[in-house]
């Protein structure tokens, strides 16, 4: 029985048109242009983009799309530095797997998450922001490790850390995440590290596996 990461490539290697040229660049310039305008509207221009259910459900279709571009760090350095890894992540990423493989890897999160976060809504939480891309992005860096385990990343321009190990880092980031927004009750936020690190397992159980099996 193949596993589900093969399915996956097969599927991309039969739809390479499904592709989207530069997703990260065009991801990351869509940050940076809300953002802006965020700061000339006094951060309320990001609202009319966020992914709210309740909203959604009235009409604001357009939310199901613009999610994807609401800056999740409003600190400017913050933002800044998180845009530059994850723009050089994705491009990374894309070059290694191919456009269609990254587009499907990037686009099959924020369907999950917006399939999620429109059950929330009918549960209950139709008023709350119920998807957003900050968790995905953080699975980006989980591929990226994956596939380059001994990539140095420089802390603070000082410490030299391999990807694996700031993997870890990231995977326990994920894990107290979601058992702080449980113990807060705080379900769409609970889930959105599980759409996260299940969307990186479709796409890597194999390598998992074989680890495990070491």
């Amino acid at each position: 029985m193949k596993s589900i990461d093969s399915l996956l490539d097969r599927f991309c290697l039969n739809h390479p048109k499904l592709g989207i040229p530069n997703l990260m660049l065009i991801i990351s310039a869509g940050n940076v242009v809300v953002l802006l305008l965020d700061v000339f509207s006094n951060y309320t221009f990001s609202y009319l983009l966020r992914f709210i259910p309740g909203a959604i459900f009235r009409g604001q279709i357009w939310r199901l799309v613009t999610f994807l571009f609401v800056p999740v760090n409003e600190n400017l350095l913050w933002f800044v530095f998180s845009v530059l890894l994850y723009y050089s992540i994705g491009t990374s990423l894309e070059r290694t797997w191919g456009t269609t493989k990254f587009t499907v890897y990037y686009l099959l999160g924020a369907v999950m998450n917006a399939a999620v976060g429109l059950i929330m809504g009918l549960l209950g939480f139709a008023w709350l922001e119920t998807a957003n891309m900050y968790y995905l992005n953080m699975s980006l860096f989980l591929a990226y490790a994956t596939l380059y385990p001994d990539a140095v990343f420089t802390i603070y321009f000082i410490i030299p850390v391999k990807a694996k190990w700031l993997a870890w880092i990231d995977a326990a980031f994920l894990a107290l995440a979601v058992i702080g927004n449980l113990f807060r009750l705080n379900i769409p936020m609970a889930l959105m590290p599980v759409l996260a690190v299940l969307n990186y397992l479709l796409f890597f159980w194999s390598d998992i596996t074989a680890m495990a099996g070491r």
